[in-house]
C-alpha cells in the first residue's frame, strides 16, 4: 500500500485516505484583499481542503531585466511585468490577514513559495505544507533547502521529465520523507491530449512509497475526476470567481458551481471505488431473487436417470434452484424422483448431493 503522512494537522494523505483538494487561487485575486478573502470563503463553501495563493519575493524570483520588461498583454496589470507582478503581490502582512481568515472559517491555507526567500516567509508564517511549483521542481537548490524545513511537501511535475523527477526524489527522500508528486502539463488552458494521466500510474509505478496527485490545468471536471479514479490523493485546481476576468489563469479555473460540482463528484468516485473483492452484495440480493437463473430440466427425467447435460437447461425458475453455474457438476449426478419438464432441479430431488461451499 503506498504510504500516507500527515499533510495538514489532522489531514492524512495517500493509502486509502480521502483525495485531498487543494483550490489553487494563485493570483486570481486581482491584487485585491477582499475578492482574496471570497475566493477563500468560496473553496471552503465548495467543499475543498485548502485555499492556496503564489507568494513571491520579486526580486529573488526574476532578475531586473526580467522585472524591467515591456508588458503589453491585455492581462497586464502594469505597463512592465514587475509592475504586472508588483500589483498582483500581496505583502507579507496581507498574508498573515489571509491565513487567520482562513483559520477562522476553519479551510487551510498555503502557498506556493517561488522563490526561497518566499519559502522562508512561508515557514515563518506556518503554513502546512510547502507547495513546490513546476518551475522550481528542478531547481535543485531550493529544493534541498525547502525540503531541509521539515514540512510536507507537493511537488508539481509540469515541464519536468521522468529522469528529472527521479533526481528530484533522490534529493528530498533522504532529507524529508513527507512529500508527493502531481502529474501536470503547464499549459493553460490545457488541451486534454496533453494532460498525459497516464502518468499517474508511471509514478505509482516509479514512486511505490510516495502518495501521487494531479495538478490540472484543463476546462472541465471530468478529467480531474478521472486522475481521481486512477489513484490521485492530492488534486490541485485553479479557481476564480468569473473566468472572463483580465488575467492568463481565469480561462483555465473553476467557477464555483465547477468546483463544487467537482468536489462532489470526486467524493462519489471514492465511494464507488469500494472494495477489491466481487462478490454477491446484498444489494443484488433483490435483482438475484427476481431475475436470478436456475437449473431446470429440459425434459422429462424418470427417476434413477443419470444426468446428461442435454438433459438440462437455465431458466428464470420459481422454486430457485442450483444456479446455473453448477449445471456441469450435475452432469453424472443421480436423481432420486420423477422430474417434469421444465421443472426445476433442486437439492432435494439430486442422490447425495453435497452442497459445495463458495470461496
Amino acid at each position: 500500500m503506498v504510504r500516507e503522512f500527515e499533510l495538514c494537522p489532522g489531514r492524512r494523505v495517500g493509502g486509502d485516505q480521502p483525495c485531498f483538494i487543494i483550490a489553487e487561487i494563485g493570483q486570481n485575486h486581482q491584487g485585491d484583499l477582499d475578492i482574496a478573502k471570497r475566493m477563500i470563503r468560496m473553496a471552503k463553501d465548495c467543499g475543498a481542503d485548502c485555499a492556496k495563493f503564489q507568494k513571491s519575493e520579486l526580486e529573488y524570483k526574476f532578475n531586473k531585466k526580467a522585472l524591467e520588461r515591456p508588458y503589453t498583454s491585455k492581462h497586464s496589470w502594469g505597463k512592465t511585468y514587475g509592475e504586472h507582478k508588483r500589483h498582483l503581490e500581496f505583502s507579507r502582512d496581507q498574508y498573515r490577514e489571509l491565513k487567520k481568515y482562513a483559520e477562522e472559517i476553519g479551510i487551510f491555507f498555503t502557498a506556493s513559495g517561488m522563490d526561497e526567500m518566499a519559502v522562508e516567509f512561508l515557514h515563518e508564517l506556518d503554513v502546512p505544507f510547502f507547495k513546490v511549483g513546476s518551475g522550481d521542481t528542478n531547481n535543485f537548490p531550493y529544493l534541498e533547502k525547502t525540503a531541509k524545513k521539515g514540512r510536507p511537501m507537493v511537488i508539481s511535475s509540469g515541464m519536468q521529465s521522468m529522469n528529472t523527477m527521479h533526481q528530484v526524489y533522490q534529493i528530498v527522500k533522504p532529507i524529508n520523507p513527507n512529500f508527493c508528486f502531481l502529474q501536470c502539463t503547464s499549459a493553460y488552458p490545457l488541451q486534454p491530449e496533453d494532460v498525459n494521466l497516464r502518468v499517474i500510474s508511471a509514478y505509482q509505478s516509479a514512486f511505490p512509497d510516495i502518495p501521487i496527485g494531479y495538478s490540472g490545468h484543463e476546462t472541465g471536471i471530468a478529467i480531474s475526476v478521472a486522475a481521481v479514479a486512477m489513484g490521485a490523493k492530492v488534486l490541485e485546481r485553479h479557481v476564480t470567481l468569473d473566468k472572463t476576468w483580465k488575467g492568463s489563469d481565469h480561462q483555465a479555473s473553476l467557477e464555483p458551481n465547477e468546483l463544487a460540482e467537482l468536489v462532489k463528484a470526486i467524493r462519489t468516485v471514492e465511494k464507488a471505488m469500494g472494495s477489491p473483492i466481487k462478490q454477491l452484495l446484498p444489494c443484488e440480493m433483490a435483482c438475484n431473487e427476481k431475475l436470478g437463473k436456475s437449473v431446470v430440466a429440459k425434459v422429462a427425467i424418470p427417476e434413477g436417470a443419470i444426468l446428461t447435460l442435454g438433459m438440462l437447461t437455465v431458466k428464470v425458475a420459481e422454486p430457485k434452484g442450483f444456479p446455473p453455474e453448477s449445471i456441469f457438476d450435475l452432469v453424472g449426478q443421480k436423481v432420486k424422483k420423477n422430474i417434469e419438464e421444465d421443472e426445476t432441479i433442486t437439492e432435494q430431488v439430486v442422490e447425495n448431493h453435497v452442497k459445495k461451499v463458495k470461496c
